[in-house]
């Protein structure tokens, strides 16, 4: 007897976009859902247009990659010192490697929901997140 897809899933898959599993952040504008593998983390934000709060930073451990879903993105990446803009809309993608300054972010709303949906995928995951939204099975 074979075993379906969601059969062999059974307890791992989750439903992404579940509204009420998103978790609200101390950025007022921000939430987000986060689903831990063993090597692989990915973070879904839904930031509402015109959020501002992200800030300079870099992981030290961490490489992330990030997908925009919905509206756009103006933010700065790479050099600290520049201030070089980036606006990105939805499908594209940008990568920070291991210690690449990234932030100073606009989110800019899409027409539909008038948010910003990022996906952000971490690896090796981020040890800085104390409690993780979503178990890995």
């Amino acid at each position: 007897m074979s075993t379906s897809v969601s059969d062999s899933l059974s307890g791992s898959y989750v439903y992404f976009l579940d509204d009420a599993e998103f978790h609200e952040t101390d950025r007022p504008g921000f939430r987000r859902r986060v689903i831990d593998g063993q090597f692989v983390q990915l973070w879904f934000w839904r930031i509402r247009g015109g959020a501002t709060g992200s800030v300079m930073h870099k992981h030290d451990e961490t490489e992330q990659f990030g997908i925009i879903c919905r509206g756009g993105l103006d933010f700065r990446i790479g050099d600290p010192e520049s201030k070089e803009r980036h606006v990105l809309a939805a499908g594209d993608v940008y990568h920070a490697p291991v210690a690449t300054w990234h932030g100073d972010s606009v989110f800019l709303g899409d027409d539909e929901y008038g948010e910003c949906w990022i996906i952000d995928v971490f690896s090796p995951p981020r040890a800085d997140v104390a409690k993780h939204e979503v178990p890995a099975s």
